[in-house]
């Protein structure tokens, strides 16, 4: 009894500030509710109206653009750093605190310094494109590069985590596999696939869940450095900005996305699971 006496004061704080909201979130999918008149009951039409918006299969298709590319970049390269680090020798703490040091940045100040680099006029990556004599690129103003600019921002600020994560993870791996694989004549490659791959598949699998369900709620990057209106870069969260905040002011239609995509990475999660659980 004393036990949940002390865990009350814990289990109310989640409750209020966990539970309560994501209740109340699903409650307002089903309510046509703009916070200044009283909330209406109007059942699945909320659902109906995000299903018939034209911005609907926009959004998703570029937020699993997004996401697809975040995997070839924020989940393969932090991996191979990491591997490069824990190579290393000598300086091994100085990597490790420059590849950290961006994550350590408020996600809107890292957005407005990439901000500036893809600046047109007189940003920093135009800049050395034209001191080399190639030819300059628009960045986020071009439809081919800016969800590869998206992605670069997000990269760069992120790895640092997944990085240190798998650097934890090698660093738990027993050094006597690899001298039993070195005496072996195993190359690097070798080493790489037969040792380190193997050892950090628990860790590789639980990251590329997670790195999944991140990049799939995308927010920043996209509405700090192309706008809510822009159809080549818009994805399922800033949609659901544009329906409480400029657009529709509808929060109702806002909370239906928002469940939407709750239930489509809840059913990817549990079947991600459920497979990788069959696999190990």
């Amino acid at each position: 009894m004393h036990a949940y006496l002390f865990l009350a004061a814990g289990l109310l704080c989640f409750g209020l500030f966990s539970w309560w909201p994501l209740v109340k979130g699903i409650m307002l999918a089903f309510q046509q509710d703009n916070f200044v008149t009283e909330p209406e009951w109007v059942g699945f039409t909320n659902f109906q109206a995000v299903l018939d918006d034209p911005l609907f299969w926009t959004a998703w298709k570029n937020t699993l653009e997004f996401t697809g590319l975040a995997l070839v970049f924020g989940y393969l390269v932090p991996f191979g750093v990491a591997i490069v680090i824990h190579e290393l020798r000598h300086l091994k703490g100085f990597f490790r605190f420059a590849v950290y040091l961006p994550v350590m940045l408020p996600p809107i100040v890292t957005v407005i310094l990439w901000q500036y680099f893809y600046d047109p006029g007189n940003g920093l990556f135009n800049a050395l494109l034209s001191a080399l004599h190639l030819p300059e690129s628009g960045w986020t103003q071009s439809p081919k590069m800016v969800m590869i600019s998206l992605v670069l921002v997000s990269t760069w600020a992120n790895m640092g985590g997944a990085t240190i994560m798998y650097l934890a993870g090698l660093a738990s791996i027993p050094g006597e596999l690899y001298e039993a694989a070195e005496l072996d004549g195993a190359s690097v490659w070798r080493r790489i696939r037969h040792v380190t791959l193997p050892q950090m598949r628990f860790i590789l699998l639980v990251l590329l869940l997670l790195q999944i369900v991140a990049t799939m709620q995308v927010f920043i990057e996209p509405y700090q450095l192309t706008g809510t209106t822009n159809p080549d870069s818009i994805t399922v969260m800033v949609l659901i900005y544009r329906y409480a905040f400029t657009v529709n002011n509808d929060f109702g239609m806002a909370a239906a996305m928002s469940v939407l995509l709750f239930v489509v990475l809840g059913a990817f999660s549990a079947v991600y699971l459920r497979l990788t659980r069959r696999a190990s």
